[in-house]
């Protein structure tokens, strides 16, 4: 696909979002775009995208249509729904849905597009706001592999690790993984923090050698060092976390698998949420521990 003449469509202008289609911009393609709230439009047209008024206008004027937004039902909703992506879509489109949700409900919704003549990828991300910004993100991708090869420059606009992970739903499968992991990380950052502020460790220091060490992770070398500065401000936020979490204890129900840490830290996040934290960034889980320990880890107010 010539990215002169390839339409691209994007909905859903969030903090991943609005960085991601603006990537897409930069590398050359013409973007529509839409967004429930219609204020980050406004902000997309000023770097030079088009906008309309809803999902169907969106598939109606696009070669491929790209989704990112909240959940489940709002993936469904601008899909499938009377003024969604799938009324306006014509046969060929490409649907690359890069949410993450039920895996379930995306092989449901691919179904539901093939009977259109639409081809749908799930296409979910990891990297935070920073990777979406930078134009780094990983991007984990199910659905046909002939279909990715049409989208890969896309893609690439917006990720630097792009990897086939099976058919359709195996992306959002693959995130779940991601999920899991990243709040375990999430957990064994928080609690090294707290063990070190409590034991007289300076926590700079702590932090500088772990993160070459084989206890490094994402969470301890992007997260920690906000942590320390009192930053609580969301690259990701709790409220999106629990529903990632929310999404993967679902299918591991399904399953009959027990999944005991990710239930912890899902229990462990419901008492920020309860504190009021909904919205701030992953790394509030150290108020917990905070409370838990009775020790102050952030800077003091």
């Amino acid at each position: 696909m010539e990215k002169e003449s390839l339409h691209v469509g994007f909905i859903g202008l969030g903090i991943m979002g609005r960085s991601m289609s603006r990537n897409l911009h930069r590398a050359g393609f013409s973007v529509t775009v839409w967004n429930r709230t219609a204020s980050r439009m406004e902000e997309a047209k000023a770097w030079g995208a088009n906008t309309v008024g809803s999902p169907r206008e969106v598939a109606a004027q696009s070669d491929v249509v790209i989704t990112m937004v909240g959940d489940t039902p709002d993936v469904r909703e601008v899909v499938e729904g009377p003024g969604g992506i799938l009324a306006g879509a014509r046969e060929g489109l490409i649907l690359i849905d890069m949410s993450t949700i039920s895996p379930d409900a995306t092989r449901q919704m691919a179904a539901r597009a093939a009977e259109k003549g639409v081809k749908m990828l799930d296409a979910p991300v990891s990297g935070g706001d920073v990777g979406a910004r930078e134009g780094t993100l990983s991007i984990m991708v199910g659905g046909a592999e002939e279909t990715l090869e049409k989208v890969k420059p896309l893609l690439e606009a917006m990720g630097e690790n792009i990897v086939h992970c099976g058919p359709i739903g195996a992306g959002q499968t693959v995130k779940a993984c991601n999920q899991i992991m990243c709040g375990l990380n999430l957990l064994g950052m928080v609690e090294a923090l707290s063990f070190a502020k409590k034991a007289g460790v300076d926590l700079e220091t702590m932090i500088q050698v772990t993160t070459r060490g084989a206890a490094g992770s994402w969470a301890l070398a992007n997260l920690a060092p906000r942590v320390v500065r009192g930053d609580l401000d969301p690259g990701f936020s709790v409220r999106f976390q629990q529903k990632d979490l929310r999404i993967v204890l679902e299918e591991a129900d399904r399953m009959d698998l027990p999944l005991l840490g990710t239930a912890q830290v899902n229990q462990l996040l419901r008492s920020v949420q309860a504190y009021g934290g909904d919205d701030d960034g992953t790394q509030a889980l150290v108020r917990v521990m905070e409370r838990l320990g009775d020790i102050q880890v952030t800077p003091g107010e």
